[in-house]
């Protein structure tokens, strides 16, 4: 009775089979957003084979009261549990309430002061590094040659593994994973994924199990050395105790560094050749990017066009769903149970009403002001706002300043590339396809 209650209360939404709901969904990620938008309003309810309903929300004041609904109410851990066979169960992406809390505040040490200040010469030797072995002259798809940036960027900052054969058995399983982490199988329910347990999900297993291995190896030595002391994200985790006083355990830690690992490259290689997908194509933008940082006063500037293609291209379209626990009224409705409250990314993004003209890469609109902490999500929001955003800005700046400093760049598909899905994220459609020329020719 509850579910049929919810389900008379919600937004008007498309009338359609959930099958055809579901192809729309996912065949045309930010498509079927816009025309369900202009359908329905700023709120519509989607309906998908095998889950509860979705209702997409993108008027800011709605956006707040979910973001900053009690951790009771509201369960954002729930809506990304079918990530747990990636991340593990002690993640704090699916934690909620006190235990949530509990562990975000032992890990959001490893992403301020001291600690990112020494990260930074970290990531600005490795993005040289790779950016040294990139082929020049020629059409590259960008967006493999930053997801290989970013593996060697999150593996140094969190492990301080620069060579070895104990990084590279860790890039290949952590590769191995993620391949599998950005297929739709990946979002079927475990016993769906590989019934007579063969196929992909068999070769996820066994890579989990060699990157289990090779993680709860790297904690063991660290702790029978007491290594506390390094910049290393790994050391952070040693050292943070709970309030009891008693240490994470190998677990927690664990499970925290997969979350890291996995989350922490993917979405910032993707956002970086979206990035580059965008310069390319806005001339006047890219040569007054490339002047400043030649002056050596680009950083404003650069941290607008950052923030603007975040706003332009955020690589998760939806923050992260929020699940209805006890009945809640928002925007005037009141939520019951099994409901999913999903804050739109993309259409707060690309409001008119918020941003004249969303469709247009325009970085000045974050020259003068700050983003909106309602309407520019592209990190989430609330308790739930990723704690890796700092690392993740301060990442993509220094690559595209190193990048910028070392070649020229220029489009090397015709036309924009369109949105495609990759799981839980939207990807340029050719790869970022870029040709690079070394500026000292």
């Amino acid at each position: 009775m509850i579910a049929r209650r919810s389900e008379s209360n919600l937004p008007p939404g498309p009338r359609v089979p959930k099958t055809m709901q579901t192809i729309g969904w996912w065949a045309r990620p930010t498509a079927y957003l816009e025309r369900c938008r202009e359908r329905y309003g700023k709120r519509f309810t989607i309906r998908m084979l095998a889950q509860d309903p979705f209702v997409l929300i993108s008027d800011p004041d709605e956006i707040k009261q979910v973001f900053t609904a009690p951790a009771d109410v509201l369960y954002p851990g729930e809506g990304a549990r079918i990530l747990e066979p990636i991340v593990g169960p002690n993640s704090i992406l699916l934690l909620d309430e006190k235990a949530h809390m509990g562990q975000k505040r032992l890990v959001l040490p490893a992403f301020h002061g001291e600690r990112m200040q020494r990260l930074e010469s970290v990531i600005t030797e490795v993005t040289r590094e790779q950016i040294a072995s990139w082929p020049r002259d020629q059409v590259e798809p960008m967006h493999p040659r930053m997801q290989a940036l970013t593996m060697e960027v999150i593996l140094a900052a969190v492990f301080g593994l620069r060579s070895g054969p104990r990084l590279d058995a860790l890039r290949l399983a952590l590769t191995e994973m993620l391949e599998f982490g950005l297929s739709p199988l990946s979002l079927l329910p475990p016993a769906q994924r590989a019934p007579w347990g063969l196929g992909p999900w068999a070769g996820f297993v066994r890579a989990r199990a060699r990157a289990d291995e090779l993680i709860y190896a790297e904690i063991r030595e660290r702790r029978d050395r007491q290594d506390d002391g390094g910049s290393e994200i790994i050391t952070s985790l040693l050292a943070a105790e709970h309030e009891d006083g008693s240490p994470m355990s190998d677990e927690e830690i664990h499970d925290e560094l997969l979350t890291l690992l996995v989350a922490g490259h993917e979405t910032t290689a993707t956002e970086l050749a979206w990035a580059l997908e965008r310069l390319t194509r806005e001339p006047e933008v890219l040569a007054r990017l490339v002047a400043e940082i030649d002056e050596g006063d680009g950083e404003p500037y650069l941290t607008a066009v950052i923030r603007e293609t975040l706003r332009r291209r955020p690589v998760l379209t939806q923050a992260q769903p929020r699940t209805v626990k006890k009945p809640i009224e928002v925007g005037g409705i009141t939520y019951r149970q099994r409901v999913h409250l999903v804050a739109s990314a993309w259409l707060v993004h690309h409001d008119p009403d918020i941003y004249p003209d969303p469709y247009a890469f325009r970085p000045e609109r974050f020259l003068d002001s700050e983003p909106g902490t309602y309407t520019w999500i592209p990190f989430g929001g609330g308790r739930r706002r990723c704690i890796g955003a700092n690392f993740a800005m301060l990442e993509m700046a220094i690559v595209l300043r190193e990048l910028l400093r070392e070649t020229r760049i220029r489009a090397g598909h015709a036309g924009p590339e369109f949105t495609i899905r990759r799981a839980i994220t939207v990807t340029p459609g050719h790869g970022a396809e870029t040709v690079l020329t070394d500026r000292a020719a």
